[in-house]
């Protein structure tokens, strides 16, 4: 071995640092040089531009300061990151924007709508008219044409609090309240400061693709999709989704809680156990209307039932919540689960190509209509089972249907209009499932419904499959594709939708996901771990003693009264 010690001496502190890119690229510059002008350097494609990075296996915002040499892989618009920051920072824009010009006005941003974009009210004033909204779109593209810094700024607590208390901003008051910690960080622009519990771009000249849309009784603020960050998608009628985001309004309301706040009140004082109830109630009394309505509509010529909805939306409880006030309005419904008539394995991949079970061509739609038709037709017959183990399709339960007997089929493709051709217009029922979070951090920090969906599916894949929430959070991406391509561009075909969110759910979840996210190693996921940590911070733990045995909640906690539920009424098997 070669002795390199007369090669070592004294070192000078470097004037100067290497920033090493994925694609080979070393850019140098001064010492604490912003990260954000080696990327600008690097990449000056405008449309997808850098908004954060990984330094060194860390996220980082681009206003870090690079201090030592450092392997960087840059976070564009076009990732699910990139995204989350580009539309978190387009919020502020709009909020400092809105407060230099209406300051009286209070802007709250909702709730997602379905084409990219967050529906906004206005309190404490008139709804903006069509001049004022323009005017607003006007001063925050002009805030974007001059590239303003948006300054990450430590504050101490009480610091923080009475710069919300003077601008009436009290549910950010209450929420300070809880933070243990002597200072938190704000975000300032144009002299307006506010919390985020995510990271912002580093300027506002990357924020340019926006519009705002006025919109009912509010107006909604436009921002791309992450497949492609240079457009904003046409409009679309999202009319049965605002329904059940207004009814969830409504719920809220009955339940006394409207924010993290409220809700963390409500567990200190005791009154968690009124809001579990209340809550739990009004599920009952949704489904209990939806089976009045199947039950009213009930004859020979409707008799078909279709359950979809994403990942962890709650489809299965719910399915059988159903069944049960069915049974209560003399109704027998038959379950059948559309998952078993997957295609065999080495049929799929036959086809080349990685097998895809969430697109419609995974299923063997021509044996599924067939079988559809002879059940409701009074005929006998065979059952398919699909064991996914062994990718192979096998002979299941020989039944025929009563001529009253109610179909009901859960499965992500339910509202895909190829999946019912032959069926008449009014025939089948379809019900749309999802958990429909509304309940936000505050005024403008939005709880993501996908997020709670996440934790919620990474709590169940640990209690009832053994998965690590690293796996879990692997296997999201290509979750949400999924979702995106073959679910969510039919949620408005559906007659009924149902929404499964909890007001008091994250308290539950909070203690038992965090040990799961904290156990995380991969850089990548890890990312993506504190992430979900940094809000759940904010939420006090509630117990799941307490969670009643049939709630939709149980399907991701354990202890379901309704996991092996199969009533003798619902199973009507040939002769």
């Amino acid at each position: 071995m070669t002795n390199r010690r007369n090669e070592i001496s004294p070192g000078k502190p470097r004037q100067r640092v290497q920033v090493s890119l994925p694609d080979g690229r070393i850019f140098a510059g001064p010492v604490d040089t912003p990260l954000n002008e080696f990327l600008r350097t690097a990449y000056t494609d405008r449309d997808n531009p850098p908004v954060a990075a990984i330094v060194d296996g860390t996220l980082r915002e681009l206003a870090w300061p690079v201090a030592t040499d450092a392997a960087v892989e840059p976070i564009f618009v076009s990732d699910s990151d990139g995204m989350r920051i580009y539309c978190r920072s387009l919020s502020f824009l709009l909020i400092v924007a809105a407060h230099d010009l209406y300051p009286e006005a209070h802007v709250f941003v909702d709730y997602s709508v379905p084409y990219g974009g967050y529906f906004c009210r206005v309190e404490e004033r008139d709804m903006f008219s069509t001049e004022e909204l323009a005017k607003l779109k006007e001063h925050m593209r002009r805030l974007v044409s001059d590239d303003l810094p948006i300054e990450r700024l430590r504050a101490t607590v009480p610091e923080a609090a009475e710069i919300f208390a003077e601008r009436g901003e009290h549910d950010k008051v209450h929420l300070l309240e809880d933070v243990q910690d002597d200072h938190v960080h704000l975000y300032s622009l144009n002299g307006f400061s506010d919390y985020s519990y995510g990271y912002m771009v580093a300027t506002t000249g990357v924020l340019h693709t926006f519009t705002l849309e006025s919109f009912s009784d509010g107006f909604i603020l436009r921002f791309p999709r992450r497949e492609d960050p240079t457009r904003l998608l046409p409009a679309q009628k999202f009319t049965e989704l605002r329904r059940v985001f207004n009814e969830y309004g409504e719920w809220l309301d009955a339940v006394g809680i409207r924010n993290v706040a409220s809700l963390n009140e409500a567990i200190r004082s005791g009154r968690i156990e009124e809001v579990v109830l209340v809550s739990e109630a009004l599920h009952e009394q949704r489904i209990a209307e939806i089976a009045s309505t199947l039950a009213r509509r009930h004859d020979a010529k409707h008799r078909l039932v279709f359950i979809a909805g994403p990942s962890s939306s709650g489809k299965t409880t719910f399915s059988k919540r159903l069944a049960v006030q069915l049974v209560a309005n003399g109704i027998h419904p038959y379950p059948l689960g559309m998952d078993n008539y997957f295609i065999p394995r080495a049929k799929l991949e036959a086809r080349g190509g990685e097998i895809d079970f969430d697109s419609l061509s995974a299923l063997d739609i021509e044996y599924f209509q067939e079988q559809l038709h002879s059940l409701l037709s009074g005929k006998e017959v065979t059952l398919p089972r699909y064991d996914f183990k062994n990718g192979e399709r096998e002979e299941g339960d020989r039944i025929k249907l009563k001529p009253d007997q109610l179909l009901i089929v859960e499965g992500i493709h339910g509202l895909n209009p190829k999946l019912l051709q032959g069926f008449a217009d009014g025939e089948v029922f379809r019900i749309f499932v999802s958990a429909l979070t509304q309940l936000n951090l505050d005024s403008h920090n939005r709880v993501s419904t996908t997020d709670t969906r996440l934790i919620r599916r990474i709590v169940r894949d640990a209690v009832y499959r053994g998965y690590p929430a690293e796996k879990t959070l692997e296997m999201w991406d290509n979750v949400r594709r999924g979702e995106k391509q073959n679910i969510f561009p039919y949620q408005e075909q559906a007659d009924v939708m149902f929404n499964s969110a909890l007001a008091y759910e994250l308290s539950v979840l909070k203690p038992l996901v965090e040990p799961l996210l904290l156990q995380i190693r991969s850089p990548l996921q890890r990312i993506e771990a504190e992430r979900l940590l940094a809000f759940l911070r904010w939420f006090d733990p509630y117990t799941s003693e307490r969670i009643p045995g049939n709630s939709l909640l149980r399907e991701f906690v354990g202890g379901s009264t309704l996991r092996d539920f199969t009533p003798s009424l619902l199973l009507t098997r040939g002769e």
